[in-house]
């Protein structure tokens, strides 16, 4: 056995408590930043080889790994902006060099332009809602940008979809002449002939569209009814009676739908305009207009009062962005001034086959490398994704009596090295003194 080898073998010993202890004081260090895993020291031993009588001592090499899969407890704060994550996945994140991260550090605020920054600098990505419901790019980042939530500009939003329900009497008279399709003055508008009700939409532009609704009993056998709607806006009253869209001479009628209900036996709604689609598609050539599509599958007819319960329909007058909602499925939706929503990003999620191969990066960000497996990019709540839980953040993994046990421990190893690596100078001191 060589002495010289002993002194190594200690030193190597040393070098790998050293090693520990940096794993430990770093985990300490980061016991309170948001979502840090971490960090560990595992040891291997080097074997040199031996002969017969003599023994060469080798040492140790050490390993750092990181518990990058491992669940932090969830802390819940004021800000909706704080996202945590509940299972597997990680956020993907940007800086400001343009280069893509993964991260599960979910601390973020509105920047000065509107961006979602989180405490390290960087922007959360996810997929716009500009072009649709998005989609995600399985194996890449593209499709990616970052997430503004920039309130101070107004936005409109044009409605495409609504409902009506109610109940139309069926013990109401069969209306035969004088319909509102026919414009005339003597059209008699009541609970027990004809049932009117309007609904508010919104162009492009967000100016709003009144379109008024009426219903007419126009046959008993089967039970049918006429629904007619105008736009209020062309209302005329040219004509001396009570009815508003009545026109003189060869004026077109401002009429924009004219269709025919049906109801079975039992009340329900079964056709519209002979068709099993129980809506309705009201087309304005009004500029800035869209095709309003309004479902009637809840209007029934029964032996009760005609009246509207309940009617809605998409769209919004301009308004600005008071606030953002962000769901568990990661959906970041406006709230604007009126009340209204509107949703803006997705945002993405993304897993690998093996988060504890992950390349640990400054920031608490993580790249992905050959023994992590390659990046899976998904949304949250998804299969093999957790969900996110917004106004909350995921707390450090670290054990702080863990690392103070540990950090005991790696103060004793460390102390038994040196004693080893005296004990070898010592004996080196003899055999030097024996030549005296």
């Amino acid at each position: 056995m060589s002495l010289f080898g002993t002194m190594k073998t200690a030193v190597s010993g040393m070098s790998a408590q050293a090693n520990r202890l940096g794993t430990v004081g770093d985990n300490i260090a980061n016991s309170s930043t948001t979502a840090y895993k971490g960090a560990s020291t595992s040891f291997s031993s080097l074997v040199l080889p031996s002969t017969a009588g003599s023994y060469n001592s080798g040492g140790v090499e050490t390993n750092v790994s990181y518990s990058i899969s491992e669940q932090g407890a969830l802390q819940y704060t004021t800000s909706k902006t704080d996202l945590a994550i509940q299972g597997d996945g990680f956020f993907v994140v940007q800086n400001a060099a343009g280069d893509t991260y993964l991260s599960r550090s979910g601390d973020f605020t509105k920047d000065e332009n509107g961006f979602l920054v989180n405490s390290a600098g960087y922007t959360l990505l996810g997929y716009s809602y500009d072009a649709g419901t998005p989609t995600t790019v399985v194996n890449s980042y593209d499709g990616l940008i970052p997430i503004n939530v920039g309130g101070n500009e107004l936005s409109a939003v044009a409605s495409t979809s609504g409902s009506l329900s109610g109940n139309l009497n069926s013990a109401a008279p069969v209306v035969t002449t004088d319909l509102p399709s026919a414009n005339t003055e003597d059209v008699k508008v009541d609970m027990n002939s004809t049932l009117k009700t309007s609904l508010t939409s919104y162009d492009s532009l967000g100016n709003p569209i009144v379109y008024d609704f009426y219903f007419s009993k126009t046959g008993a056998d089967p039970d049918a009814w006429s629904l007619t709607v105008y736009d209020a806006a062309n209302a005329s009253k040219a004509g001396s009676g009570s009815f508003p869209y009545q026109f003189e001479g060869s004026d077109v009628p401002p009429l924009l739908e004219d269709i025919q209900l049906e109801f079975d036996a039992s009340g329900k709604l079964t056709t519209v305009d002979g068709l099993d689609e129980l809506a309705i598609t009201i087309t304005d050539d009004n500029d800035n207009t869209s095709d309003v599509k309004i479902d009637l599958a809840k209007m029934t007819q029964l032996s009760a009062n005609s009246n509207i319960s309940k009617g809605s329909v998409n769209g919004s007058a301009p308004s600005a962005i008071k606030s953002v909602d962000i769901d568990a499925s990661g959906t970041v939706n406006a709230v604007y001034a009126d009340g209204s929503t509107r949703p803006l990003y997705q945002i993405a999620m993304a897993t690998v086959e093996s988060p504890d191969n992950l390349e640990v990066s400054s920031g608490n960000v993580y790249r992905t490398t050959s023994d992590s497996g390659v990046v899976t990019l998904g949304f949250a709540g998804a299969s093999g994704f957790g969900k996110i839980v917004s106004g909350a953040l995921e707390t450090s993994n670290v054990d702080l009596a863990g690392e103070l046990t540990e950090m005991i421990e790696s103060q004793r190893s460390y102390s038994a090295n040196s004693k080893v690596f005296q004990t070898g100078s010592d004996l080196m001191d003899v055999l030097i003194n024996l030549v005296r």
